[in-house]
């Protein structure tokens, strides 16, 4: 695995062990509606990975974006899908996304990597 995924996964399974070790009831219903919002369901899981990454990227949270990078390209997302997806994002979100495009895709080459 790529040291920049490893690292990605590496820092956000830590910090969710420590978050969720809080036992904060709100919190794990947050993330437990999260899970669940993106199981398989009338859309299918690449479906949604896709529209989580629309949404990440017009709100620039770059670990969001990375997630959803990871989570679709284990889905069977394309490097093409992603691409799409992502202009989508950058027209609805403007040209302030434009630097997470480019994360997105050095993040998007890391997983190719692995592969």
């Amino acid at each position: 695995m790529s040291q920049k995924v490893q690292e990605f996964n590496d820092y956000r399974s830590k910090m969710n062990e420590k978050i969720l070790s809080s036992d904060n009831k709100v919190i794990k219903r947050i993330f437990n509606l999260d899970t669940n919002a993106y199981a398989e369901g009338h859309l299918p899981v690449k479906t949604k990975e896709l529209l989580g990454l629309v949404a990440s990227a017009v709100l620039r949270c770059d670990d969001c974006i990375a997630y959803h990078l990871e989570t679709a390209f284990k889905n069977g997302v394309t490097k093409e899908e992603m691409m799409e997806t992502m202009s989508i994002a950058t027209l609805v979100g403007g040209t302030i996304v434009i630097p997470h495009l480019r994360r997105a895709v050095e993040f998007w080459e890391a997983l190719e990597e692995n592969s």
